[in-house]
Formats: structure tokens, C-alpha cells, sequence
């Protein structure tokens, strides 16, 4: 979770790297946009307050950016803080927002982007709820909201998470992916104690997923396939029950058709799949610095060795269910 610091850290020293860039030019965004957000996302305006169509809805949505599409918030990080523009706690992603210091006007603000095309967004102020006591102040104009009717959620284990959420995070039609841990109890759902062994915990990511775009069945195969589901308890040289191979199912219909990809790949391998199958019951985000971890640390030599690798032989195999680079 962000706090004021990383955004002061962010804005002096160097912003999260995206994950993509779009740039057009200064005639492509004018024949894209409207006049108004126009003036708001590429010339730095301000709408009025209380007059944006984003101010005081808080329908499950995800926000993102009117320019390239980026996902910037998730209406669950939204709250009435009473200003008349609309506010949220957090990103969905460290990375979905660029911060840059902002003296206009005789004030000392930092103001908020979009970290893939620039696009102003509006300011950041340290006066929001706790626990991260952030305000991002955001105008409707640099907004698209997206209705979440097309969302869903699938939990899945496959050894360290670092990995599993590096595949998922690649995926088209994946909104967001968060590491964490399933099982156990939330007293000893942090990574000293699940790292040994005795918690019952799995590492573990939880995915958003549109499923207009890719569908769970899909989700399951690609899990499948890019980690071992025949060992038990381990994965390469990690070992233990937390690094299990699992489908946490959210309802009957995602049990049914693990069952059903299960049983339709179980020819694929040598040995037979010893995936455990279980209904979801809770999961416990992993502390901050496991999140996003290979984007953060693609020199780390777990990363090369380990991650880069499956990457690359999805990319060969599976380019059509990815993002653009």
C-alpha cells in the first residue's frame, strides 16, 4: 500500500516504470478526445468542482484513463471526501500512476499522470483515510469508467507467487493480479511464518479478470500448463506446502470447469495431476515488497533464471492470449 512518502520518493526521485508507452501527437489526441478532455488530460486543466460526471458515483467500476485506457483505480479505493471531484485511497497498480512535482499557481501540489501516455489526472494530497492517508483528487474528464459486470475473480497456487504473478499479470483481459496467501489463519499469513511450511497457507495470486476477453477455462489451462501440477508440495526447488500446485474455485461453476481442464490435460503430462481443488475461503495479500515483483526486479537471479525464461516460452506458445508489449 502506498503511502505519502513513496508518492514524495516517486516525485523527486523517478516514477514506477509502466508496463507499456503511448504517445501520439498533439493532432491524434485533439481527433480522439473531446474539447474538454482535451484541455483537462493534455493541456493540464481543471474541471469545475461538483460538475464531473465521476464525482459522487461509487457503482462497482474501474476507472481508466480517457486517453490510452490504462487502468488507474478501482471504485472500492473510492470515498466521498466532499471536495467535488472524484477521490480514491489507491492505484490499482504502483506503476498505473506517474507523480512529477507542481509549483503553478504559487503552490508546492504533486500532481498525478498517467504513467503510460502522460495524461493529466489531477493532484495527490496526504489528507485521505487511513491506512494509507492518501486523497488522489482526480478530475471525471481524465476518466473512463468501465462497468466491473464483466468481472471476475480466480485464485490460483503454482509455486512462488513472484512467477505465477508475472504469467497472469501478462495476460489479456487480466485487470489486476495481487500475491498473497490462501489457507491458514491470518495471524500467521505473513511471509516469515508461511515460508515455513507449517501455516498451511499457499502462495498464492488472485486475478481480476474480464471474462468478455478470456475466459476461466482459459485462465485454468494457462496455469496449468506454465507451472509442474504433477509434484506434490513442490515446485522445482522450492519445496513445501506452500508452494502446492491449487484451484481456489469461487463458486460451482469455476469447480466444474476446473474439473474439466484437469481431466482434459491430465493426458498432457507424464505423471498425473495432483492439483488440490478447494472452494475459496479467504486470501491474505503478501506484504508490499512481494507485489509485483518481477517488474520491480527482472535483474534479481530467481527472475532470471526462473521467470524470464516461462516468459518467453509463453510468448512463443501462447502470444495470442497476451498483451501488447
Amino acid at each position: 500500500m502506498l503511502n505519502w512518502l513513496d508518492i514524495i520518493k516517486f516525485a523527486k526521485n523517478g516514477n514506477p516504470r509502466p508496463g507499456r508507452r503511448v504517445e501520439k501527437t498533439e493532432e491524434e489526441w485533439k481527433a480522439l478526445l473531446t474539447p474538454e478532455q482535451f484541455r483537462i488530460a493534455r493541456q493540464k486543466g481543471t474541471e469545475r468542482a461538483f460538475t464531473g460526471a465521476h464525482c459522487s458515483v461509487f457503482e462497482p467500476a474501474l476507472y481508466g484513463c480517457v486517453c490510452c485506457g490504462n487502468w488507474l483505480f478501482d471504485s472500492r479505493e473510492k470515498f466521498e471526501s466532499g471536495t467535488g471531484w472524484p477521490s480514491f485511497t489507491q492505484p490499482v497498480t504502483e506503476n498505473a500512476i506517474k507523480y512529477e512535482m507542481d509549483f503553478s499557481y504559487g503552490m508546492r501540489r504533486v500532481e498525478v499522470m498517467c504513467n503510460v501516455c502522460d495524461a493529466h489526472l489531477g493532484h495527490i494530497f496526504p489528507d485521505g483515510p487511513m491506512p494509507s492517508g492518501l486523497r488522489y483528487c482526480i478530475n471525471s474528464a481524465s476518466l473512463k469508467k468501465v462497468s466491473t459486470t464483466g468481472l471476475r475473480t480466480a485464485t490460483f497456487a503454482g509455486g512462488c507467487f513472484w512467477c505465477t504473478e508475472a504469467i497472469f499479470s501478462g495476460l489479456r483481459g487480466v485487470e489486476n493480479v495481487i500475491s498473497g496467501y490462501c489457507g491458514g489463519t491470518p495471524e500467521t499469513a505473513t511471509y516469515e511464518q508461511v515460508s515455513s511450511g507449517t501455516t498451511g497457507h499457499a502462495e498464492a495470486v488472485q486475478a481480476v479478470f474480464n471474462q468478455d476477453v478470456i475466459s476461466y477455462e482459459d485462465l485454468l489451462r494457462l496455469h496449468m500448463l506454465t507451472h509442474d501440477p504433477t509434484t506434490l508440495n513442490r515446485q522445482g526447488a522450492d519445496r513445501g506446502p506452500q508452494y502446492r500446485s491449487a484451484v481456489f474455485y469461487h463458486d460451482e461453476q469455476q469447480k466444474a470447469a476446473a474439473e474439466k481442464v484437469i481431466a482434459e490435460l491430465d493426458a498432457h503430462f507424464d505423471d498425473p495431476i495432483v492439483t488440490e481443488l478447494a472452494p475459496f475461503e479467504a486470501f491474505y495479500r503478501a506484504e508490499d515488497y512481494h507485489q509485483e515483483f518481477y517488474r520491480r526486479n527482472p535483474a534479481n537471479r530467481y527472475c532470471l533464471a526462473v521467470i524470464t525464461p516461462k516468459l518467453q516460452k509463453l510468448r512463443e506458445k501462447h502470444s495470442d492470449k497476451l498483451k501488447e508489449l
